[in-house]
């Protein structure tokens, strides 16, 4: 082995040690003074592949058990309340709310629950974050479900405008009680499919009373789709298998969807019939067949 070849061997491997120990340094400061206390939910044998759910604003890891039924034959599941929401503590400043972060404590979870790769399911704003981890942490995922999601605004005219909004939404949650807040929340169009069984909707709004309106508002003011990076042009860039699920009936983001899908050729849309934005709860039957052929192809 000449000089200059062991010379080159050595520096290449040195350079890849170094990002290697640098990202797991990034992981273990992160665990040592670790801001997220998350509370999840894991259904499935442990030996099987793990899938990863994450909910919509204002919604928990509870709002899952319907659909981890559908693949707890097959998978491990594993449901997170996000930060802001359910039970999940966070520690520290505003700071700890931001997308970059909720990724980097979810990573990190994944390391505690010795989970070294898994399939991720994203809706809302939870598909808006899967959608920033498929990007930033490809390695970790084998194929990733967004449903009813975008990747954030492409302008700074428009971000600037959402995070306005989205200011003048937490300020009347914080002045609103929290009941007040989610009636008003609802009665966005795009939510009108979800009153189809008043019964059933009555116990979707229940189980969002037992979030906290603090960390409800810093989750608006700190990961609302004005705040999170634009990811619009990474999607070009995307390797990870993405599936794209909309509700037949959610106009606005069954135009983001087919923007996506025509920006990123790992992506394939997915429409689902009779369900509007929350998809999963419209019409459980289709969304978990089209996932299902989607994890397996």
């Amino acid at each position: 082995m000449s000089s200059y070849f062991r010379a080159f061997v050595i520096s290449f491997f040195f350079i890849l040690f170094r990002l290697v120990w640098v990202r797991k340094l990034k992981l273990m400061t992160l665990g040592m003074h670790a801001p997220y206390q998350f509370n999840y939910t894991q259904q499935g044998d442990k030996e099987n592949p793990a899938l990863l759910f994450l909910h919509g604003f204002m919604g928990s890891a509870a709002d899952w058990p319907d659909v981890i039924n559908s693949f707890s034959d097959e998978y491990l599941s594993i449901a997170v309340d996000l930060p802001g929401h359910g039970k999940t503590v966070v520690r520290g400043g505003a700071e700890n709310y931001k997308m970059e972060n909720c990724a980097a404590g979810l990573i990190y979870l994944m390391e505690e629950l010795k989970v070294n790769k898994c399939n991720l399911v994203g809706y809302s704003m939870g598909g808006r974050l899967a959608l920033y981890l498929a990007v930033h942490f490809p390695d970790r995922f084998g194929k990733v479900v967004v449903e009813s999601a975008s990747p954030g605004l492409k302008t700074e005219q428009e971000r600037q405008a959402r995070i306005a909004q989205d200011e003048e939404l937490a300020c009347r949650l914080e002045a609103d009680s929290l009941e007040e807040f989610l009636g008003k929340w609802y009665e966005q169009p795009m939510f009108v499919s979800l009153k189809k069984d008043v019964g059933r909707f009555r116990k979707f709004l229940e189980s969002r009373l037992d979030n906290d309106k603090v960390g409800l508002g810093l989750s608006l003011r700190m990961m609302g789709s004005g705040a999170q990076p634009s990811l619009w042009e990474e999607l070009c860039k995307v390797k990870v298998p993405l599936l794209l699920i909309v509700g037949e009936k959610d106009d606005k983001f069954l135009k983001i969807g087919r923007e996506m899908a025509a920006e990123c050729k790992a992506a394939s849309l997915g429409i689902v019939s009779d369900a509007g934005h929350n998809v999963h709860f419209d019409n459980l039957k289709e969304y978990v067949k089209q996932i299902s052929l989607f994890l397996k192809d």
